[in-house]
């Protein structure tokens, strides 16, 4: 691995003030406030909607903005020296990320050459943040701040491509975003682990793993997750009925998802033992896979059997397929984004293809195939092409030695590295003292 020089005094500062400065002269030439006019699901509406009131839409908002900001973030705490960059990574993304997803979504639907900012234009930008988080959670602990403000802006730029595509071009169903938003953003990721994949990592590294309190804080994402992710599914469904159907749905293969989780990770784990890292993840994956039919009319029996389906197929992901990818295909997949984002999101595909074509909703099953093919299509191309640029040796990316940990590119408390010294001396003195 060559040697980079991983000080951001300079490099960090002038790309985010250089980022942000563009952003807000796009801003003031292209963004306005919503003149009251279609409020809500003006992109999406057949002329039912534009009574609403502007700020009907504000909690299911509030809700995707709890997940996108506390459930990403402390998701990603579960490595035991990488706290800060989990939780404060994912804010810096999130905040430039929902900035250039309102522009790059907005432009699609300018209204006399101008995007008019409403809380749906607000719920749909952190819809394309949250592809760059789950991107954020492949290459996890082995890249810097500025190669993620550059993936962001990159992934966000050809995500808004393929959502137009899929949405307008296609009229694909997509409700919960398994298609474009989790398929799309774990395969994105992938593509770009693997074009920085490192060599020296291939037998693990000393601090790629939890602790028992790390593994607790990631529990606290979950949670957030899983009880917020019936609004991520329904927030831009289109009307009450609709947003019903869709919370019914996303509830229930939630609840069966952890049943069927639980159980496979006893099953698989050394005693029947639990894995705290299926728990953390695939107890999600339900969310994920019926997101595409969450507003289909499947049955709450329908529902529940692709939650039961996704956590089984998540958390043997986990135990056999991570392990392959990594030493068979050179992708070092840190948080398992495969497991909880592309499997599920690929499944939700498929149920949504077949729930289609059986009728369940207005539409096409063959562009709801298009649809999967070109999420798919355009992530593993633009991952690709985003990781060689990625790769480029002065955008300060750690040395692996420096890999998941904080204090390369984060001031860390000096105490806080004694007391893990201390701790790990007191433990191994107990050991001793026990044999």
């Amino acid at each position: 691995m060559p040697a980079y020089a991983t000080n951001m005094r300079m490099k960090f500062p002038i790309v985010a003030l250089v980022l942000e400065i563009i952003t807000i002269i796009l801003f003031a030439v292209f963004v306005d406030y919503d003149d009251g006019k279609g409020h809500g699901h003006e992109d999406h509406s057949n002329g039912t909607h534009s009574e609403n009131p502007p700020m009907k839409l504000y909690p299911m908002f509030q809700d995707v903005h709890v997940m996108i900001f506390i459930g990403f973030g402390f998701l990603m705490t579960f490595l035991k020296r990488y706290g800060f960059s989990s939780v404060g990574i994912n804010l810096l993304l999130a905040a430039f990320g929902l900035q250039w997803g309102l522009l790059m979504q907005g432009i699609w639907h300018l209204d006399n050459g101008k995007i008019k900012m409403n809380i749906f234009k607000m719920i749909n930008a952190d819809f394309s943040t949250a592809t760059v988080l789950i991107s954020f959670g492949a290459v996890l602990g082995k890249t810097s701040p500025v190669q993620l403000l550059i993936m962001t802006i990159l992934e966000i730029t050809i995500f808004s491509i393929n959502e137009h595509l899929v949405v307008e071009i296609f009229k694909a169903n997509d409700v919960g975003a398994s298609m474009i938003i989790h398929a799309f953003g774990a395969y994105f990721g992938l593509a770009v682990a693997r074009v920085l994949y490192r060599p020296a990592l291939r037998n693990g590294h000393e601090n790629d793993g939890s602790v028992y309190h790390s593994d607790l804080f990631a529990m606290i994402g979950t949670v957030f997750l899983w009880m917020f992710w019936p609004s991520f599914n329904s927030a831009i469904a289109e009307g009450p009925l609709l947003q019903l159907t869709a919370v019914i749905n996303t509830y229930l293969s939630l609840a069966a998802c952890v049943l069927s989780a639980y159980a496979i990770s006893s099953l698989v784990e050394h005693k029947g033992k639990l894995d705290m890292v299926h728990i953390q993840n695939a107890t999600l994956a339900g969310g994920v896979a019926v997101g595409t039919c969450a507003d289909m009319s499947i049955g709450p029996f329908g529902a529940m059997l692709i939650g039961f389906v996704a956590g089984i197929i998540s958390t043997l992901g986990f135990k056999l397929l991570s392990p392959i990818l990594a030493s068979n295909l050179g992708i070092q997949d840190t948080c398992g984004v495969h497991n909880l984002h592309g499997m599920p999101g690929i499944l939700g595909g498929l149920a949504g293809i077949v729930a289609v074509a059986l009728g369940k909703k207005d539409g096409n099953a063959a562009m709801q195939a298009a649809a999967l093919a070109s999420s798919l299509g355009f992530a593993l191309v633009g991952g690709a092409i985003t990781g060689f640029i990625m790769k480029l040796p002065f955008w300060g990316q750690p040395p692996d030695q420096n890999c998941f940990d904080d204090s390369i590119y984060w001031e860390v408390p000096e105490e806080e590295e004694e007391n893990e010294e201390s701790l790990a001396h007191a433990d191994h003195s107990k050991n001793k003292a026990e044999v």
